[in-house]
Order: C-alpha cells, then sequence, then structure tokens
C-alpha cells in the first residue's frame, strides 16, 4: 500500500511539472539617443501616443505572413506601449534637444510645455528574423502661437536574428529616427533660443 501512494505521489509530482505553463518574458523600448548641449531651454510635452488596436495588447503581435499574424503569449511588453513610445519619444527628445523640459502628457509637468507632440502610430509591425517597421505621422505644436509642423516617420529597422530582445532593440531605434525628426520640426519651430 505504501508503495502504491509512493508511485501516485511520484505520478502527481511528474504530471504538476509537466502541465506548468511556461514563463513570460517581458521586453522594453528603451532611449538610444546621445545627450547633445545646446543654449535652447525647449519643453516639451509628447503624447498623446495612439498605436493600432491590433498591438494594442500587452502580448507582442509578429508578422507571419502580409495577412498573418500571431499574438505570442509568452513574450509581452512591460508596459502598455502607447505609454512606452512616450517615454521613450520624451528621453530621446531630451537627449537631442539639450534639455531636462520633456514630459509625457497628462503628467502635472506636461502643464506648462512651449511646445506639444502628437504621435499617430498608423504600422508598428513585428518580424522576427527580419524587420521592426514603423509607421507614424505626427504633429508639434506650440502652444504659444498655434504654428505646427507636421511630417510622417517610415522606419525599417533590421531584425538580424529571432530574438525578441533584438525586435525590441530594433523598435527603439526607429523610435530614435521618429524622435530625431520631432526634434528637427521643434528646432525648426523654435524662436531663436529656444
Amino acid at each position: 500500500m505504501r508503495r502504491l501512494a509512493s508511485c501516485i505521489l511520484l505520478f502527481a509530482l511528474v504530471a504538476g511539472t509537466g502541465c506548468a505553463s511556461p514563463r513570460s518574458n517581458f521586453y522594453t523600448l528603451n532611449s538610444a539617443a546621445k545627450p547633445v548641449t545646446t543654449g535652447a531651454d525647449y519643453s516639451v510635452s509628447v503624447g498623446p501616443v495612439s498605436v493600432p488596436a491590433a498591438v494594442d495588447r500587452p502580448q507582442i503581435v509578429v508578422r507571419l505572413a502580409p495577412n498573418q499574424v500571431a499574438i505570442d503569449e509568452f513574450n509581452r511588453w512591460a508596459s502598455p506601449l502607447p505609454d512606452a513610445i512616450a517615454r521613450v519619444v520624451a528621453e530621446n527628445l531630451a537627449a537631442m534637444l539639450g534639455t531636462p523640459h520633456v514630459s509625457v502628457f497628462s503628467r502635472p509637468t506636461a502643464a506648462g510645455a512651449r511646445y506639444r507632440a502628437l504621435v499617430d502610430v498608423l504600422r508598428f509591425e513585428s518580424a522576427p528574423g527580419e524587420a521592426a517597421t514603423l509607421d507614424a505621422v505626427w504633429t508639434v505644436r506650440s502652444t504659444k502661437d498655434g504654428t505646427t509642423r507636421s511630417g510622417r516617420t517610415t522606419v525599417s529597422e533590421p531584425v538580424p536574428d529571432r530574438e525578441y530582445a533584438t525586435l525590441a532593440a530594433a523598435h527603439s531605434r526607429a523610435l530614435g529616427r521618429l524622435s530625431a525628426d520631432l526634434a528637427g520640426a521643434i528646432r525648426g519651430l523654435a524662436p531663436a533660443g529656444g
């Protein structure tokens, strides 16, 4: 009887470990901009940022074919994608413009910003082993006089392997290119001295 109980317990332990869910991996987007020093004192609010509904989820959505995607349950973004994009763009702009006065829209520090950068992401495509693609339309508006500059940034960054960390790094580089376009628009709107 004791041997039967031991066998049942051993079977339950083996079966239980076989049914355990795989561990989820979490990824972030990061700023890659190098800080510059300028004499200008820009103040910028980034956002809101919108993303397509198909990718506005915790799971990383990967492209399998032109009309097919997969939602990866075990590889996820560490924070909501619109928030992560706004944060990275804000960090990039702070470095590129050489100012600490860049914040994400809806935070109290954004209230007095001289410029507002709105971003509408049309495509945020992930293809491990191929490319990370970003297509975004954006507007930078002066809160002082209402003048605007608008544009579109389309970037495809290579992803040389199928690792999700490499994919996240490629998306971060693409956001760096978007941030550079926004920084150029802000400089174009700014009077001499920021």
